[in-house]
């Protein structure tokens, strides 16, 4: 595989806490770099990745839940619908997973590549993929919907996961 020259920003790192800027102009860079983010997804088993994970503060995330890949620019959910709980993790967050509980069905709104509108009806894991990449953009992760006990056994996670100058910049509030 060729390398892309991106890297999971991990927990502790301030640009998964920086409110995404919207993209105004398509450009060959974003489309760039949106290949390089679904390339490192892959890369890492993931399903989801958003441009802050990769310390870039654009909306921007690629997705892949088993249906094929998205590459969604400014993305928004416009309409949520029922209720589901289930297990996430995330890949700036090595070996934490936690239940957590999310809309069912969701309609979502973005850019595409060429800077189409498109309109994604989502449910079920895709629906959660979406609402767990859109939290990054807004810098949310999904420890802040961790109980006061969750966080405590996250910290014990990320100290035996994290090499100790990873663990020196990951402060998990408790």
């Amino acid at each position: 595989m060729a390398e892309t020259g991106l890297s999971i920003r991990l927990f502790g790192d301030p640009s998964l806490r920086k409110k995404a800027d919207s993209v105004k102009e398509i450009t060959s860079e974003h489309l760039q770099v949106l290949s390089q983010m679904a390339q490192l997804m892959y890369d890492k088993s993931g399903v989801g990745l958003a441009a802050p994970q990769v310390g870039i503060n654009q909306a921007m995330l690629v997705a892949d839940a088993g249906s094929g890949l998205y590459k969604l620019i400014n993305p928004q959910i416009v309409r949520k619908k029922g209720s589901q709980r289930s297990e996430e993790g995330c890949l700036s967050i090595p070996g934490v997973c936690l239940k957590i509980k999310r809309a069912k069905k969701i309609i979502l709104q973005a850019q595409d590549e060429e800077a189409r509108p498109v309109e994604i009806e989502a449910e079920g894991l895709l629906a959660s993929v979406f609402q767990h990449e859109l939290d990054h953009l807004k810098g949310r992760l999904i420890v802040d919907y961790a109980s006061l006990f969750e966080k405590i056994r996250i910290k014990r996670i990320l100290d035996e996961n994290l090499s100790p100058s990873e663990r020196k910049s990951c402060r998990l509030q408790l």
